[in-house]
């Protein structure tokens, strides 16, 4: 059994949110892979699926980016599960626009949600990193992490979401590496 956990905020104001990439990639895979809709639980909405043999428990936290551990923890809590069998998807700034990275622990830069689940987990989580860019200047990644993807990203930001829905299976079988060619290639069409 494994726990995905997509970043995000609650409320319809943040829901096209560069902040909120990783809500939008568990929805897009719950609705490729036709898992039930969600149900409130765990302080946030989970349901759960399967690809394979593999049961996937999916998890939104409703706590607000900066408390995102506190509901992780608690789904861990109730499955029983350890930290290597979370993967958490999130927005990343170091990354180009519409790139995906996978990598088991690492540092957090800065990110209150990576932060928050470090806090509740440990550091040696499973994370999907969705890049959102990076603005220029320090000065401008507030308002550009939680602003609005532009219309004209709209059509690349489908495309992505549509590929990682589509390779989401790769994960669930532990091939990153795989998942991410896979991607990549997609996004190349």
């Amino acid at each position: 059994m494994q726990l995905w956990v997509g970043l995000g905020n609650p409320g319809a104001q943040y829901a096209l949110h560069r902040h909120n990439v990783g809500f939008m990639a568990m929805d897009a895979l719950c609705e490729v892979h036709d898992f039930p809709d969600y149900k409130k639980k765990f302080l946030g909405w989970a349901t759960e699926g399967r690809f394979g043999s593999e049961k996937i428990i999916v998890l939104k936290p409703a706590t607000f980016m900066n408390k995102s551990g506190q509901a992780i923890g608690e789904a861990m809590r109730f499955y029983k599960l350890a930290e290597q069998d979370v993967t958490v998807f999130h927005d990343e700034l170091d990354l180009e626009p519409f790139r995906i990275k996978v990598k088991r622990g690492g540092g957090l830069a800065g990110h209150n949600g990576l932060r928050s689940t470090a806090a509740h987990l440990g550091p040696d989580f499973r994370r999907v990193r969705i890049g959102i860019g990076h603005p220029g200047h320090k000065d401008r990644v507030h308002g550009h992490v939680l602003g609005n993807y532009a219309k004209a990203e709209m059509d690349d930001l489908a495309q992505m979401l549509g590929a990682i829905a589509a390779e989401a299976h790769w994960l669930a079988e532990d091939n990153d590496a795989r998942f991410m060619s896979d991607v990549a290639l997609r996004m190349q069409d």
